[in-house]
């Protein structure tokens, strides 16, 4: 049982659910369980919650919502609202979907994808002057590292596509094969 399941009457039902289960998302997502609900609580609390509320909340330690507000800070999902008449911190989380998913994608790729690229292309470089390695195996670098800084190429794209059309092109789905000229069947490069 969690912490946040012993301490049922601070949290309504709803809240409490979305709370556990945002916290196990995150536990597959990489993100510290702690970090994930607190997140959650600040989403859905209508008001800026100070560290003590949401320790008591979610009956975590104070040090752990200490270092989970930081790395949410970090992640630009929360921030520090300043209150009249009250000089602790407190936490408000981005509300906007869009601008929070745009967010975590941004800091993914630059903790995750920047990377792989820059050491993929020193690969590739190092392959290319490298006798023991197969032309085959050198082709197979080469197509990774092609791939990966075609997706970095359009992640960075997508991000400059306004939220209403990229919100449209997302809701085509299936349908903007069409614009492609692409059916299932034609072969994997058909188009």
């Amino acid at each position: 049982m969690t912490e946040i399941e012993e301490h049922p009457s601070k949290l309504s039902p709803a809240a409490t659910e979305f709370i556990l289960h945002w916290g196990n998302l995150g536990g597959q997502w990489g993100v510290n369980r702690s970090v994930a609900q607190i997140h959650a609580l600040l989403f859905i609390s209508d008001r800026p919650l100070h560290a003590e509320e949401i320790a008591e909340m979610l009956g975590l330690a104070r040090s752990n919502v200490s270092n989970s507000i930081k790395e949410l800070i970090g992640w630009r999902l929360i921030e520090r609202v300043p209150l009249l008449g009250d000089r602790r911190d407190h936490f408000s989380a981005e509300k906007d979907i869009w601008e929070m998913v745009t967010r975590i994608a941004a800091g993914r790729k630059a903790r995750e994808v920047d990377p792989a690229e820059a050491a993929l292309k020193a690969c590739v470089a190092r392959a290319a002057h490298d006798p023991q390695l197969s032309g085959d195996a050198k082709a197979r670098l080469a197509d990774m590292l092609d791939f990966v800084t075609t997706m970095s190429r359009w992640h960075d794209q997508m991000l400059e596509v306004p939220k209403p059309a990229l919100m449209r092109l997302i809701k085509l789905g299936a349908g903007v094969t069409k614009l492609i000229n692409w059916r299932p069947g034609k072969g994997k490069d058909a188009g």
